[in-house]
């Protein structure tokens, strides 16, 4: 079954629209975008997504912690997540990964592949 729907949590604006022209325009994908993580952890109360997508620094509840308490919503323990930041050194990829993403895409991303890197990564996770 292939990646169809994607929550894609970032507080800033104008990287939300860039995403979305991304995810939808060039991926074909099905999104609901959130500007932070209380957002998403209500946007997953609504409909359970094929993966998630994180922003890792935001006020108020940051990716991490996010995904953190995705984690505990029924039917989210396994649904893929990947951080889509500036921040990754080697250092800070293996601190996500120990989180549980299956991968983290480096800001700033390319429009025109962002799509296939999430796909890409949602297909590693289900092998």
């Amino acid at each position: 079954m292939p990646i169809h729907y994607v929550i894609h949590v970032e507080d800033d604006p104008d990287i939300r629209a860039i995403a979305a022209l991304a995810l939808v325009n060039v991926g074909g994908l099905e999104i609901t975008q959130c500007a932070s993580g209380m957002e998403c952890l209500e946007a997953v109360e609504a409909r359970l997504p094929d993966l998630v997508l994180l922003d890792v620094m935001m006020p108020d509840l940051d990716g991490p912690e996010t995904l953190r308490r995705l984690r505990l919503i029924p039917g989210m323990a396994n649904v893929p997540a990947v951080f889509m930041t500036a921040k990754s050194q080697p250092s800070e990829i293996t601190a996500y990964q120990a989180l549980g993403a299956i991968g983290v895409i480096p800001k700033p991303f390319d429009p025109l592949t962002l799509a296939d890197q999430v796909r890409q990564l949602w297909r590693q996770a289900q092998d």
